[in-house]
């Protein structure tokens, strides 16, 4: 009989979780305040302007909104990975790696609570994602 775990335990499940939702609950917070910069909520607009200054304005409002838009994505799709690490605790397969079927080391857990793959997987050269 091996000594390797094949899964986390309940109790290292739970430390997991507890981090998870901790990140999240920040996580939405900031998505929801780029929301709000990329709606505008706070009336601060170039309307009463003149109007060479306010075309030079719009020029950059449309950029900080592409990037405002793209930060808000890239937060959203963080934030679904999480959710998805929440589901794999459940289902108590959070921390086995997709690829090898290892333990991901804690280590890595604890700095991307979302990895799927170990290290070593995820730095083979023959990975295909």
């Amino acid at each position: 009989m091996s000594d390797l775990k094949v899964r986390y335990s309940d109790q290292e499940l739970e430390e997991f979780r507890v981090l998870i939702d901790r990140i999240l609950e920040r996580s939405r917070k900031e998505l929801n305040l780029l929301k709000e910069t990329f709606a505008h909520r706070d009336g601060n607009t170039t309307d009463d302007t003149s109007p060479t200054f306010k075309l030079m304005e719009d020029g950059a409002e449309v950029s900080s909104k592409e990037e405002i838009g793209q930060l808000a994505a890239r937060q959203q799709k963080f934030i679904a990975n999480l959710e998805n690490a929440l589901i794999r605790i459940q289902n108590k397969s959070y921390g086995i790696c997709r690829a090898t079927g290892q333990l991901i080391p804690k280590e890595r857990l604890r700095a991307v609570p979302h990895a799927t793959l170990s290290i070593e997987a995820k730095n083979a050269p023959n990975r295909r994602d």
